[in-house]
Order: C-alpha cells, then structure tokens, then sequence
C-alpha cells in the first residue's frame, strides 16, 4: 500500500487478534505483525495480549531499539481512526462522606479542655482556701 494510507477503526484492528491474523495499533498507525510473532523476542503471547486496543504505551515502556522501531514500517498497513479508541480517563475513586472513625477522641479532647482548667482553678481556691484559714 504504497502511497495509499487505508484508516481502520478500532473495531476493524479488534478483529485480527490471534496467531494467524494479528494487527496491532501503535502511535496513531495499524501494523500486521502475524508474520512476526513467532521471531519476537519476548514471544508471541506479548503481542497477542496487547491487540484490540492501543498498544502505544505498552510499545513505549519495554523500551525498544531503534531496529525494532524500523521494523515497523514493513509491518505498515494503515492508519488508525482516532475517534475509535476510548481516550484513557484516570481513575477517581467515588466521593464518600468524610468518616471520623472514633468521635469519642474529639469529644473527650473537649471535655478535658473545659474539665482540666476548671479542676485547676478549683485546685488553687481549694489550696488558697485551705492555707488561708490555717494561718488566722
């Protein structure tokens, strides 16, 4: 297909996922690699796991050479329909109402705050009190 650039949607390359027809989708293009899986280095159940969806990051985290970025272009069938892949969304984990597990701690922490000044100033009357009425 020299020249001639055919665009694929993902549903299309999602056909072509096993040993005899194996297509995969890389930075925007498609590549049939079935002539290729049993020659890949890291065996062909790397490549078939990957099929039906953009394997552009797991492409990129191995770290291939140079060679094997070449490879590629005679692998080259077409283009990938970019509306046809689902964009990646981070995950959000679902708003929950904030949960104090143990309110007792806060409100002990408040009733000591009241309770212990007024001990000590009951404390120091008592003392004061006390050493007053020995002394007269």
């Amino acid at each position: 297909m020299a020249g001639d650039k055919k665009v694929y949607t993902l549903a299309e390359v999602s056909t072509h996922s096993d040993r005899k027809d194996c297509w995969l989708v890389i930075d925007g293009k498609v590549y049939d690699v079935t002539k290729f899986l049993e020659d890949h280095p890291g065996g062909d159940e790397v490549l078939l796991a990957v099929t039906g969806k953009d394997a552009s990051n797991d492409f990129e985290d191995i770290g291939h050479s140079s060679t094997a970025r070449a490879m590629l272009d005679e692998f080259y069938v077409g283009d990938i329909d970019s509306a046809s892949i689902p964009t990646n969304r981070k995950y959000t984990p679902p708003k929950q109402p904030y949960y104090n597990q143990d309110k007792t701690t806060d409100f002990v922490i408040k009733l000591l705050q009241v309770v212990v000044p007024l001990l000590i100033l009951g404390l120091a009357f008592g003392v004061r009190f006390y050493t007053k009425s020995s002394t007269a």
